[in-house]
């Protein structure tokens, strides 16, 4: 049952608020995520719209790294409201976004033209979709790579410029989400509309805008939510029946930003919910990669990586290796040694000081493996070969002595199909019988 208080429960509360915008404001339009909030959000202000034979518009904004539930979401829900949404902008522009798990790389663009060759799936072709071939002409405020919070606030702007009159914009959060959420819905420093507590009015800059957020759900907790889906019978999400069962609890289930402050949870729930997007999401920014370190089969797997633009060979080499760090420190000790080894001999043979070690040499030197450079330490870092066959080691007893010990923490550290190596295979086998 939905929660109750002053006689009147959550669902009626929420539609009295929706009755209240379509009556008082001009205009109207609401921002969905295809998550379970703005959702439920969107179909009970079609029904409000229906009711008073109203229109709105909504925005959403694609991130590109997405579920495919989601997006077949959305499709969904724009079948289910198309008579009563005016226009439905389906964003999917390069904007900047974070993440948090790249310290050389804390933003990434979405939909960004350049790294097109990796986009997690390729851009939607309906036609409600805006991208930065034929966005609106009067958004001459947009450039490439602007702040997702940025581009919401101009958005708002420009969306009450074109209508006029005040405009509402409806989000779908929930005071109990969060406590960022709560402060934003409770914050005493908020402008109100009429002193609704469940309004704030849009700023942008120093410059109050003509156009009010409003939050008709901000008092629902989760069990209200999916009440709500059953009584009414609205459209979901389908992944988060995915993550019911996979053990997650409805209270548990976000539509969590891979590559946010949470993202190792982020990166395992799409390998759990779906395997053919996790790979691409893996790849798709700097340092995601690194989640292959503990998500993929072996621990001494090829690291599937590239030198960012901007970070010299040397300091690539130093981040593969804190990287590696962070999930087997024995695997970076035991790699730094090495270095430390092949350096101190091209000093003493060639006269090679640390200081003098060129950031690149001629490839096929490095190939033949005759000159020292930080490449080719980098690129036998990414090989990830125990050996370090790279830099001209060979396997020794010692080493394998040191990969059994390894064995005993990592279960995980070595399977014969994940290396080239014809040694390495060897013990990988003999390993894994034992």
């Amino acid at each position: 049952m939905p929660k109750v208080y002053m006689d009147k429960d959550v669902l009626t509360a929420a539609l009295e608020r929706l009755e209240i915008i379509f009556n008082e404001f001009d205009n109207m339009y609401l921002s969905v995520s295809g998550g379970k909030d703005s959702s439920v959000m969107l179909q009970l202000a079609a029904r409000v719209a229906r009711k008073l034979n109203k229109k709105f518009s909504v925005l959403y904004i694609d991130l590109e790294s997405q579920y495919k539930a989601t997006i077949q979401h959305v499709e969904e829900l724009i079948n289910e409201t198309d008579d009563v949404v005016e226009r439905f902008y389906w964003c999917a522009l390069p904007l900047s976004l974070r993440n948090a798990v790249s310290v050389i790389q804390p933003k990434w663009i979405c939909w960004d033209e350049k790294d097109r060759h990796k986009w997690v799936r390729p851009m939607p072709k309906n036609k409600h979709v805006v991208n930065e071939h034929n966005y609106p002409k009067e958004w001459t405020w947009f450039k490439r790579g602007m702040e997702f919070e940025e581009f919401i606030l101009y958005f708002a702007e420009w969306f009450n410029e074109q209508h006029g009159g005040k405009t509402a914009a409806g989000i779908g959060i929930r005071s109990n989400e969060s406590f960022n959420r709560f402060t934003t819905i409770i914050s005493e420093k908020k402008v109100r509309y009429k002193d609704y507590g469940w309004t704030t009015k849009v700023k942008l800059g120093t410059r109050h805008l003509n156009v009010y957020n409003f939050y008709p759900l901000y008092d629902w907790e989760t069990e209200d939510i999916w009440g709500a889906v059953s009584k009414l019978d609205l459209k979901y999400n389908y992944i988060y029946e995915l993550m019911y069962k996979n053990g997650l609890s409805i209270h548990e289930q976000r539509l969590c930003q891979p590559y946010g402050d949470d993202q190792r949870n982020g990166l395992d729930q799409f390998r759990a919910l779906e395997p053919e997007t996790w790979e691409k999401v893996l790849n798709r920014v700097h340092g995601v990669n690194f989640g292959n370190i503990y998500a993929r089969t072996s621990l001494l797997g090829n690291i599937k990586s590239e030198k960012p633009d901007g970070m010299t060979w040397e300091q690539y080499a130093v981040f593969l290796l804190e990287s590696l760090g962070l999930y087997a420190p024995e695997l970076r000790d035991h790699y730094y040694k090495k270095i430390k080894t092949f350096m101190e001999w091209y000093e003493k043979e060639e006269g090679v000081k640390l200081t003098d070690i060129p950031e690149e040499a001629d490839k096929k030197l490095e190939s033949a493996k005759k000159v020292a450079s930080w490449r080719r330490i980098a690129r036998a870092i990414e090989r990830n070969d125990f050996w370090m066959k790279r830099l001209s080691f060979s396997q020794t007893k010692s080493d394998v002595e040191r990969l059994f010990e390894l064995k005993k923490k990592y279960a995980n550290i070595i399977y014969g199909k994940d290396t080239n190596d014809k040694h390495l295979k060897q013990i990988a086998e003999e390993l894994n019988k034992k």
